[in-house]
């Protein structure tokens, strides 16, 4: 992560999704569930990911995740995507977290990972990425 990590850190890319951090997303702690946290940030990055691939695209792996802080219920998150490589099927893509926590009204980094998707036809085959325009 460190080569995506700055000295004041700003969000990278662009907003992709936001919403609220609802309490049934949420452990005994009143803390967001990570594997939560990681679906909606599949969500953002498949989003983002078949604008590039101009049609369907599937998640095959995620890349250097860490968590940075928790999330508590109530906070709004907002989900930056930035296009990394575009390969001849695949895209890279980091994904990062962004919260603004209502209670201390601090804007914070959550956390951030690579996503790696590959552009697929209706019959679920690897399809080539179409060149940009």
């Amino acid at each position: 992560m460190k080569e995506y990590e700055q000295e004041d850190p700003i969000p990278q890319g662009d907003l992709a999704l936001q919403l609220t951090a609802l309490p049934r997303e949420t452990n005994g702690f009143g803390d967001i569930y990570g594997g939560w946290l990681v679906s909606q940030m599949d969500l953002a990055g498949t989003a983002m990911a078949s604008r590039v691939a101009a049609g369907r695209v599937a998640t095959v792996s995620i890349d250097r995740m860490a968590f940075m802080v928790p999330v508590a219920v109530g906070a709004q998150l907002s989900f930056y995507t930035q296009t990394l490589e575009v390969g001849r099927s695949s895209i890279r893509m980091l994904v990062e977290v962004w919260s603004d926590d209502p209670l201390s009204s601090e804007w914070r980094k959550v956390t951030e990972a690579v996503f790696v998707f590959v552009a697929i036809d209706g019959s679920g085959r690897t399809r080539s990425v179409p060149p940009r325009r």
